[in-house]
């Protein structure tokens, strides 16, 4: 497939429910499936953009990201879904942005230091800076007002009565951290992370491969640990889609990409 010469932007999800909401806001998308993934090519606010479920880990994640940039020629990249929170005061409902994104499962000592990528020389990959910050004005603008973005029912069911927005580290991995002492073993080994998912910092390596702004979001769904007593079915629909859907929605219809200064990636 030859990649288009205007921007596309991709839009990214792990799960059904966490893209949703992005779905809904495309008047126009169809969808293709290419290696055993789902794609919906579109438009929102005049942008092209291309949806896509990637499903749950690194290796799913990459080659989402792969075909995201070399079949569907996509120049930027934002990822939005839930993540467990790890640092101290990042709460249910809280987001987060990722600056950096670091494979905390990843360890090829004694060759090389723990969690550096041979071929790298990092264990951190960062952000792309500018659509980070217009990613974090978007969150900032949706919980600023919450109330019309999820409903008073639900913003009292789940405690969201002054989510916070956090920007740092975020970590990833193949495995679904949900206990005490794996998310205390964490935050020892990597203080600095806000938060633990499975899918960012595949994505943030191979964007990093090709050269391609990469920007993250998640939503907090629990602490990572024993004491998580959300309803995480009920959260996502209730509440992270929601989110997801209000951030996408204004980081476009504040025309925030039409004032892009990144230069074409060559194709």
């Amino acid at each position: 497939m030859t990649a288009p010469s205007i921007p596309r932007i991709a839009l990214v999800a792990a799960l059904h429910e966490e893209l949703a909401s992005v779905l809904a806001l495309m008047p126009d998308e169809h969808k293709e499936t290419v290696g055993g993934r789902d794609f919906w090519v579109g438009h929102l606010h005049g942008q092209e953009v291309v949806a896509a479920l990637c499903g749950i880990g690194k290796v799913a994640a990459a080659t989402t990201a792969t075909l995201l940039i070399q079949y569907f020629g996509v120049d930027r990249i934002v990822f939005t879904g839930v993540a467990g929170g790890l640092g101290p005061g990042v709460n249910v409902g809280d987001v987060v942005v990722a600056r950096s994104l670091l494979q905390h499962d990843y360890d090829v000592s004694p060759i090389f230091p723990r969690y550096v990528i041979p071929g790298h020389g990092v264990s951190e990959f960062p952000s792309d800076a500018q659509l980070s910050d217009r990613l974090a004005g978007a969150c900032e603008t949706v919980l600023g007002a919450l109330p019309d973005h999820v409903d008073l029912a639900s913003i009292a069911k789940f405690g969201l009565h002054k989510p916070k927005l956090h920007q740092g580290l975020v970590i990833s991995g193949d495995r679904f951290v949900c206990t005490t002492p794996e998310s205390e073993k964490l935050i020892r080994e990597l203080p600095s992370a806000l938060a633990v998912e499975m899918e960012g910092a595949a994505f943030a390596q191979v964007c990093k491969d090709f050269n391609l702004p990469l920007a993250l979001v998640r939503t907090i769904s629990d602490r990572a640990d024993d004491e998580a007593h959300v309803d995480f079915p009920s959260f996502l629909k209730e509440v992270a889609s929601k989110y997801s859907g209000a951030i996408i929605q204004t980081l476009f219809s504040d025309e925030m990409e039409k004032s892009d200064t990144y230069p074409e990636r060559e194709h």
